[in-house]
């Protein structure tokens, strides 16, 4: 990844979707947090009281007190998942809150982009970058940072079926390479308000369970251990046929 001086100018040549990262400017973004303080407003206060019922089992509080900085999971079946973990998590925590977003979809336009940065904190994610470039940016923040909650989707695309698949190694990488817990969460009711392929969400209730936190480790343990506390939330969450064979990538 390249250096950049804070000395001269050299970040204000950076593309536009990659400015609102905290690496990059020194000062809190004023502007982006009066964003997301109108986004939280309208998130918490109509959509997901109103039009989505959402409810939070567990509690966040005496997690992200304890963890500085988290790798929070969660399965991944609708774009209502970013959103909506962001509306469960209380607004005083938003200022150190991103998510892993792809980029072809999240920055794919100048309003996407605009949404993604101020309202989402979304970190660009490419999903055809050879070079690792995102990863490497992933962990230049984990490392650096001191406090950063970062939303991933470990198997890396929206499932076609709603049910959870094989996770992708990416996680791993990050947790163990920054020494960063891994903090789970579970969407229940997702795929069915908006499922793949739908213009958009329809009303009804989403539940959202914070789970343990889990210490760095392969991305074959994290999966296990992931997969044991949500099948005792819903026994069928993982109803699909696999392969017998682990087969991350």
């Amino acid at each position: 990844m390249k250096e950049w001086s804070y000395d001269n100018d050299q970040w204000t040549k950076l593309p536009t979707h990659m400015k609102h990262l905290p690496l990059f400017t020194r000062h809190i973004d004023m502007f982006s947090m009066a964003m997301k303080a109108m986004w939280s407003l309208y998130l918490k206060g109509f959509v997901f009281k109103f039009y989505i019922r959402l409810k939070v089992v567990g509690d966040y509080h005496a997690v992200f007190k304890k963890y500085p900085k988290l790798l929070i999971i969660s399965n991944h079946a609708s774009h209502l998942d970013a959103t909506s973990i962001a509306a469960s998590i209380p607004f005083r925590y938003w200022r150190d809150l991103y998510i892993a977003a792809a980029k072809d979809y999240f920055f794919s336009n100048p309003f996407f982009t605009f949404f993604s940065q101020h309202c989402l904190g979304a970190i660009p994610i490419d999903r055809h970058d050879r070079k690792g470039e995102a990863i490497k940016l992933i962990i230049t923040l984990l490392s650096d940072l001191d406090r950063m909650w970062l939303i991933l989707f470990p198997e890396g695309t929206r499932s076609q079926d709603g049910k959870i698949h094989d996770f992708k190694r990416g996680v791993s990488i990050f947790a163990e390479r920054t020494k960063t817990p891994i903090l789970y969460l579970y969407l229940e009711g997702n795929g069915e308000l908006w499922p793949k392929g739908a213009p958009f969400a329809k009303p009804g209730k989403l539940k959202i369970h914070v789970g343990p936190v889990h210490e760095p480790a392969p991305i074959e343990e994290v999966y296990a251990d992931y997969r044991k506390w949500v099948v005792g939330i819903n026994p069928k969450a993982f109803d699909h046929t696999e392969n017998p064979e682990w087969k991350g990538s």
